[in-house]
């Protein structure tokens, strides 16, 4: 069988094979091949040692006990490291994105040698790499039968020696061999199983199921860091919502975001057809569908996940409350994403959209003022996400996104919004101004002047001008410390006092407590 490999692999492979050595493509580069997909890296196998592997290449490195030495290709890593234009400018004369991602996995082709891994003590790592002259010990040491086909691109032939071709046709995913053994071996496997089955739209075999619902909780045993990068994933896929549904029924959910279980059963309100559970994976879903970010997955995922811990009943409406679950939420989500590790600028997005999910319900009473203080508080490059976490919140809900005139409203009070100052730095004022206007020394009372200008433009936008702002600059100083700050702190207090319940009021008309 003859299969289009790219001519910077075969250069690696040929080399190998020049200096005297076998060389195999394996893994999921193979299969993603004979699957008609694009592979996202090339990985070849040989039985030279990784000594002998650096020899006959210009440029490799070598940095890890598993004898893996990453071999360059110069002329792409220079192409694609160019500081001077954009990868999508060097590319738009080559076939656009899509060469652009080709090019970046032949960079660099790791080149292993065929190896022996003895047991697994940490779940996670072999304890002990041997190398080894046959391709049938590297392939038995592979996760699953269809990442297990080797690839000669020489002579055509193909090593298949699990039935991983049978199993591609019929979009099974098995482990290689006993299924408890490999779980035990590296039980990060058990979460790669559900992220492959729902990027390559594969059932998983049951025994193979069995064995990862009587070893789930081996998944205590990997680091949160790889438990986040397979829970990314499998969230980033074309269909997260059964991504998600499958970690639940295989126990491993309890391992990663448990607090998600919490909503299993819990009744919403009238206004809701869905429990908890279920809204939350419509939300999902939709993002999903629309190929949205992370972020806007994970918040809308995660937008309703304090609705279990906040649930009420009311006597005058017969009907539960959820009072207070956009702040509980946010305090869960902070521990959750803390807990997984993301990275701080991920987190933070994901905490601003959930917290703030609760916008927007009667386009006729919703004040400027309000949406101002939003696009504040999720930051102008956050809103429009927001307003994706809030298309969610309705799909989840069986309800059509906004008509198209009500989104067009809110649309445009955003953009209203967002052509006024919402933080201090928007002011037409900064520090330095009110210190040269008003004689002041660095100190304290110039961010207090700040802060209480700031309130005082968020209800009226006129007043965002130098000859003003700099006139009501002259006018504060004047007062003391105690009182310029108590000013601000009041009439942000009572501002948001007066926003709660203007909030309030709507939400209740519209039962979205």
């Amino acid at each position: 069988m003859k299969l289009t490999i790219p001519t910077e692999v075969l250069y690696t492979t040929e080399t190998l094979e020049k200096g005297g050595f076998e060389a195999y493509l394996v893994g999921g580069c193979v299969r993603d091949v004979l699957m008609k997909r694009e592979p996202k890296d090339w990985d070849v196998t040989t039985n030279a040692t990784p000594e002998e592997i650096q020899k006959l290449f210009p440029k490799t490195f070598y940095e890890n006990k598993y004898g893996t030495v990453g071999v360059v290709n110069e002329e792409i890593a220079k192409e694609i490291g160019s500081a001077e234009t954009s990868k999508k400018e060097v590319f738009a004369d080559k076939g656009g994105e899509s060469d652009l991602r080709l090019r970046e996995s032949l960079r660099v082709i790791e080149v292993t040698p065929y190896r022996v891994e003895s047991e697994y003590s940490d779940f996670r790592h072999p304890d002990e790499v041997k190398f080894s002259k046959n391709i049938e010990d590297d392939l038995h040491r592979r996760d699953f039968t269809v990442n297990a086909i080797a690839y000669n691109p020489s002579s055509g032939v193909l090593k298949d020696i699990y039935k991983g071709q049978e199993d591609l046709k019929d979009k099974v995913l098995r482990t290689v061999g006993l299924a408890s053994d490999r779980f035990g071996e590296d039980a990060l496997r058990m979460l790669r199983a559900v992220r492959f089955s729902v990027q390559l739209g594969f059932t998983i075999a049951s025994e193979t199921s069995e064995a990862i619902i009587k070893h789930a909780a081996l998944l205590e045993k990997i680091s949160q860091e790889r438990i986040r990068d397979e829970f990314s994933k499998i969230i980033m896929s074309d269909d997260p919502v059964v991504g998600v549904v499958m970690c639940q029924k295989f126990g491993l959910l309890s391992y990663i975001v448990p607090e998600l279980e919490e909503g299993i059963g819990v009744k919403q309100n009238s206004d809701h057809i869905y429990e908890v559970w279920e809204h939350n994976l419509r939300a999902l879903g939709h993002a999903g569908e629309k190929k949205w970010s992370l972020e806007v997955r994970l918040a809308a995922l995660f937008h309703d996940i304090g609705k279990p811990r906040t649930r009420g009943w009311s006597e005058e409406k017969k009907d539960f409350t959820f009072y207070g679950h956009d702040v509980v939420g946010e305090r869960m989500v902070k521990k959750i994403m803390e807990r997984l590790r993301y990275p701080g600028e991920t987190s933070d997005k994901v905490l601003r959209l959930v917290r703030n999910h609760m916008f927007f319900t009667d386009i006729d009473k919703i004040t400027l003022s309000a949406v101002r203080r939003i696009v504040r508080n999720v930051g102008k490059e956050n809103v429009w996400e927001l307003m994706n976490v809030r298309a969610c919140d309705r799909i989840g809900m069986g309800r059509p996104v906004e008509t198209p005139y009500r989104l067009r409203k809110y649309e445009s009070m955003i953009e209203e919004a967002m052509r006024a100052p919402v933080t201090v730095g928007m002011l037409k004022i900064n520090g330095q101004k009110i210190m040269e206007v008003t004689k002041l020394a660095p100190g304290p009372k110039i961010g207090f002047t700040l802060h209480a200008l700031l309130e005082e433009v968020l209800d009226d936008p006129s007043l965002n001008t130098e000859e003003y702002l700099e006139k009501r600059a002259g006018e504060l100083v004047k007062l003391s410390d105690e009182e310029l700050k108590k000013l601000g702190e009041e009439g942000k207090e009572k501002k948001e006092e007066v926003e709660e319940k203007e909030l309030s009021k709507i939400r209740k008309k519209y039962h979205v407590k």
